[in-house]
């Protein structure tokens, strides 16, 4: 524990202008991001007498080794620094939302040429209309049920839309009417552009323009005595009333506002969010946080701002944000809003009405939400302190092991041998600290060896941490040692790893392998052990202990010991490594799929020095097949657009020195593909190779 009056600024240092400050603690890593119209003023808060700060102020300020700060001109950029800093550095001391799902959107792609309406989840993309977000995906799908029948916009993947247009044959919603089948040209690309844009707007709340349309409509058809054409306009003013009962109207038709409550008690905060577009409900969202900072309602409500808006520009920031309490000083929040959305945003606390009794309701979603989460919580805390505390038991440890890592060899048959290392802290898996690694140091099948070498890789690169000797090795993976490959599950969370440039001895961003565990286990018995903990005494490590998990009765080795631990069947602990270890295989294994999937899809193509991947598909296109590629001429492959005479000589030379496969098979049938395709080419959209099905056949032999 530090002594706060051990690194503080010495008096005159801290100037006295907006900007924002960073904690450190002993290990250089930022633990706390904060902001402040007077620097000077906000820091001396924190250098008082200890016996005056709150709890987790005062728990903040005797982690930290040191603050720094830097000075910026307005409220408004440090507001936005703020935000970056925590997105980037991640400190535990400041309140972070964590939202309990991925909430569906309706999706419009606009930015393909036949646009589809379908459900997305996850990070937003550029050119594609969103609509929601919504509770549960399959409201999402009742809505554009109803909505097809006016709408008929395509709603099919991209394998499906080619197909479609190679046999000149719709799908089923096209001869149904839900499909107004672009694929087939029943409809150009323009007017199905142009029906794309309707449905857009319709779901934005302009629907009282194509009602009244589809009114006249129908009366007009009923003048003119098609009656059959009058029941179908019926029906389908039907279909969007019923959509539009879907979201309660709660405002006036013009109303687009976010509605934001909280409620809180003196550990934690809930917040809820209601979307409102065109006067209806049309999405909703809820995070829980932790209070590890002593902070006002205003506070929680500017983070809760910066979560919602911080990726957000344009409409996605509506005219209207209601709150239950404004932050202090509420104008840098609105002008950054403002900026976001691009014309002006109104923030307020709703006084009266429609809008304050909307927010009451919304306030009591926050509590239900708070007390769920207690409730689920306590019985989690509880579960997994028990298990923890029984391993330790079990084990001997001095401590409960609150940071495990286990590790886990995968190949099939000797080929593509791949380990992974995942992490638990405090019993919850910590994704983000995953990594996975190739086996380089010998060829063939060998797990001892394996788990040998991964140890010492994974402990080298925490002592050389440690000891603070330099950056990565250039041309290294950042994160891994010489073969240890990083986990793009994270990228795809939004946890996507920085270049390796940028992680310098004074970064606050955590060090990929830089935090021993208290517990490293194996999975497997005796001799995986006694390999682990030879690779650990090889380094000069004997502060972490080693335990290994078999499958065959669930035992736990102990490096030395003749005999393992047998922990009860009903134990917690025995559960918690079992997850652990289960987790490890599932990684590994996923990664030694991915490994073996592009090993069977490579090509002889891909030795030509220069060819990308575009002027390969245009090579397959244009020939339809490797074996028609292969005994075509060099003038004919020159005909290729794009393929000079050089390139064309390289591929005539690459295909002669390559061997050709055998036949694919379905594996499904038995049935061998036809022989015009061979293994590792496409039959369907360019760049999409078939699978010959052998890893699947063998799939029953791998580790």
């Amino acid at each position: 524990m530090a002594d706060p009056s051990s690194y503080r600024p010495r008096p005159g240092e801290i100037p006295d202008s907006p900007g924002v400050y960073r904690f450190r603690d002993e290990h250089r890593r930022v633990i706390y991001v904060g902001k402040a119209k007077s620097l000077r003023q906000r820091l001396a808060n924190y250098f008082q007498d200890l016996a005056g700060l709150h709890p987790r102020t005062r728990s903040m300020v005797t982690t930290a080794a040191s603050v720094e700060w830097t000075v910026v001109s307005t409220e408004v950029e440090a507001l936005q620094l703020e935000y970056s800093w925590i997105k980037e550095f991640d400190p535990r001391f400041n309140v972070k939302y964590r939202d309990d799902k991925s909430y569906p959107y309706l999706a419009v792609t606009m930015n393909e040429d036949f646009p589809r309406v379908q459900v997305m989840r996850g990070h937003k993309k550029k050119g594609v209309r969103y609509f929601g977000p919504y509770a549960h995906a399959w409201a999402i799908r009742d809505t554009v049920d109803l909505m097809l029948r006016v709408f008929p916009v395509r709603t099919c993947s991209a394998g499906v839309f080619k197909n479609a247009a190679r046999t000149g044959r719709p799908c089923l919603l096209g001869y149904i009417g839900k499909c107004s089948a672009p694929c087939v040209e029943r409809i150009s690309a323009e007017d199905h552009r142009e029906l794309a844009e309707e449905f857009c707007d319709f779901m934005a709340g302009r629907t009282g323009t194509y009602l009244r349309r589809l009114e006249r409509q129908m009366a007009d058809a009923a003048e003119e005595m098609e009656y059959e054409r009058a029941a179908r306009l019926r029906d389908d003013i039907g279909a969007l009333k019923k959509a539009m009962e879907k979201n309660a109207v709660v405002l006036a038709d013009a109303t687009d506002a976010d509605l934001i409550a909280v409620a809180e008690d003196e550990l934690e905060a809930a917040v809820q969010i209601f979307h409102v577009r065109g006067g209806r409900v049309r999405g909703q969202r809820g995070w829980v946080t932790d209070k590890v900072e002593e902070i006002t309602t205003g506070a929680l409500v500017e983070h809760a701002l910066q979560q919602l808006y911080g990726e957000e520009t344009g409409d996605a920031v509506p005219r209207e944000v209601l709150v239950p309490a404004l932050p202090d000083p509420v104008e840098p929040v609105q002008e950054w809003l403002t900026n976001r959305r691009g014309s002006n945003v109104s923030l307020r606390v709703p006084q009266r009405g429609d809008k304050k009794a909307l927010m009451e309701t919304v306030e009591r979603n926050a509590q239900q939400a708070l007390v769920l989460h207690k409730t689920k919580r306590a019985s989690d805390l509880t579960t997994r302190s028990r298990a923890l505390e029984e391993i330790s038991d079990a084990l001997e440890l001095d401590s409960a092991p609150l940071r495990i890592e286990c590790y886990d060899i995968s190949h099939l048959q000797g080929d593509d041998v791949v380990a992974s290392m995942v992490v638990f802290e405090d019993g919850l898996a910590r994704k983000s600290e995953y990594r996975r690694f190739q086996i380089k140091g010998f060829a063939g099948q060998d797990d001892v060896r394996s788990m040998h070498e991964v140890i010492t890789r994974r402990f080298r690169r925490y002592l050389a941490e440690k000891e603070r000797t330099g950056e990565w090795t250039d041309g290294e993976e950042p994160g891994a040692e010489p073969g240890a490959q990083a986990d793009p599950g994270t990228a795809a969370a939004g946890l996507a790893e920085p270049p390796a440039s940028t992680l310098t001895e004074d970064d606050g961003r955590p060090k990929r392998f830089a935090y021993p565990p208290q517990l490293v286990v194996v999975d497997g018995g005796a001799p995986q052990v006694a390999a682990a903990q030879r690779a650990l005494d090889e380094l000069g490590i004997d502060d972490i202990a080693v335990c290994g998990l078999a499958k065959r009765l669930e035992e736990v080795w102990l490096p030395g010991d003749d005999d393992p631990v047998v922990l009860p069947r009903t134990s917690e602990g025995l559960y918690l490594l079992q997850r652990i270890r289960d987790e490890a295989h599932r990684f590994a294994i996923t990664y030694q799929r991915t490994k073996r999937a592009k090993r069977f899809r490579s090509s002889p193509l891909d030795d030509v020095p220069g060819l990308g991947d575009t002027r390969k598909q245009a090579l397959i296109k244009h020939f339809g097949s490797l074996k028609r590629l292969r005994s075509a001429t060099i003038e004919q492959i020159c005909d290729v657009p794009g393929i000079g005479r050089k390139t064309a000589e390289t591929i005539v030379a690459a295909l002669a020195q390559a061997v050709p496969g055998g036949p694919a098979v379905n594996t499904a049938t038995g049935e061998i593909m036809d022989d015009t395709e061979e293994p590792g080419q496409q039959t369907g959209s360019p760049g999409e190779p078939v699978s010959t099905g052998a890893p699947d056949e063998r799939r029953g032999q791998e580790r």
